[in-house]
């Protein structure tokens, strides 16, 4: 079953850069970038990477990212994650990134986008890996501050295909966005939006019916109401689980007691995604081989799941069907 993820084609809609950020990288850029942190190795660095909520966890995650100063440092913290993703067999990444995490700290739009981007460029040219932006907003955040974001963004737009949502769910609701989504979906933008991970419900019929989301991001909640679950299955709207992030957050205490499986039964269209892998115990292929064990999932499970990135993936048809055929050739090989 390993040797059957390992191998399986793939796509991983549901990834942050600044959380692939490993211990090694971080000390190395810190100590490029002559900046003082609070860690004398990278062992230190690793035991820091140990929480059990999400407030402690964006605490580091901010910290971890307040190393990144040049292009170049963007360029390396990208590159470094699509290398792990064509050892992975993941053939197509979407990944977020946030802006203000960055320009809160004077550091400009461009060198941000303009260091990812080049990364995205090489990797598809050396690495075979295919990937697109998304450039989410921070909820914790007023909502003029993503309008700022929004207007840094245009001069950029053809490198970004989507916007996100992310950061403290609880208290930041999908409907204080409302006004900034209009305008992105305006500007030419895909909505998406993290929805149901902490917070109830609500907030994801919010997410759907105020931000008009094409995707959800996490979505566990969605299970406390039975009519909001027929609801997306009716609208054909994919979630983006991420197993080992909601085990690392306390999301579910357990692998065992994770709903994706159930949501699978029920008939919606799940994926599977490691959030922020150097901060949750594993990359995309580790988040499978947990779950599967886990949940007892079949090799049939894997291939619909694997199905669902790609199918559900912000790409045009033509490129779905290239990833889908190599997908369909592995199974019929391996199954």
């Amino acid at each position: 079953m390993e040797a059957f993820i390992q191998g399986i084609p793939k796509a991983e809609l549901h990834l942050h850069i600044e959380g692939t950020f490993e211990p090694q990288l971080m000390f190395d850029i810190a100590k490029r970038n002559r900046i003082s942190i609070p860690f004398n190795s990278v062992k230190e660095i690793e035991l820091a990477y140990n929480f059990d909520c999400l407030q402690d966890f964006l605490d580091i995650y901010y910290q971890g990212a307040g190393v990144l100063i040049h292009e170049q440092d963007f360029y390396d913290l990208t590159y470094s994650y699509l290398e792990k993703c064509a050892k992975q067999n993941i053939r197509h990444a979407e990944i977020m990134f946030d802006p203000q995490t960055h320009t809160d700290r004077g550091i400009e739009f461009k060198t941000v986008i303009n260091g990812i981007h080049n990364a995205c460029v090489d990797a598809m040219k050396n690495l075979q890996v295919s990937s697109l932006l998304i450039m989410s907003y921070l909820r914790h955040l007023p909502q003029e501050a993503a309008f700022k974001t929004l207007e840094q963004s245009l001069p950029f737009k053809k490198h970004i295909a989507a916007i996100g949502l992310d950061s403290s769910e609880k208290g930041n609701p999908p409907s204080k966005f409302k006004d900034v989504f209009q305008a992105s979906v305006k500007a030419g933008y895909i909505p998406l939006a993290h929805a149901g991970e902490e917070g109830d419900a609500d907030y994801v019929w919010e997410a759907l019916d105020i931000l008009e989301i094409k995707r959800i991001d996490h979505g566990n909640n969605s299970l406390q109401d039975d009519a909001l679950v027929q609801e997306i299955i009716k609208r054909n709207i994919a979630l983006t689980v991420c197993p080992l992030s909601n085990k690392a957050l306390q999301v579910v205490p357990e692998l065992r007691n994770h709903p994706l499986k159930k949501m699978m039964d029920l008939g919606m269209k799940v994926t599977v995604n490691s959030d922020d892998p150097a901060y949750f115990g594993g990359q995309l292929n580790q988040n499978f081989i947990e779950i599967q064990k886990a949940l007892s999932l079949t090799k049939k499970d894997i291939y619909e799941l694997a199905k669902n990135s790609f199918e559900y993936a912000l790409l045009d048809k033509n490129t779905k069907l290239k990833y889908l055929n190599e997908l369909d050739a592995f199974y019929a090989k391996n199954k």
